[in-house]
């Protein structure tokens, strides 16, 4: 279970993102998400939130 909370939300343009983590040795893997039919995506390890901005264009993903 993922005690830490973050309250920030990172808007992306695309359905395919990746949380990178943070806090050097103490953080996590590279993680790609992937929203799928979605609009939003939590990372598992450390509950940042991404967001498909609603401006971006449909099927834009790398």
């Amino acid at each position: 279970m993922n005690t830490h909370q973050n309250e920030d939300v990172v808007i992306v343009s695309t359905t395919r993102v990746m949380c990178e983590g943070s806090g050097g040795a103490l953080g996590h893997p590279r993680t790609y998400l992937d929203m799928g039919a979605d609009t939003s995506v939590t990372c598992k390890y450390c509950d940042q939130v991404f967001k498909l901005d609603p401006n971006a264009t449909p099927g834009a993903a790398h």
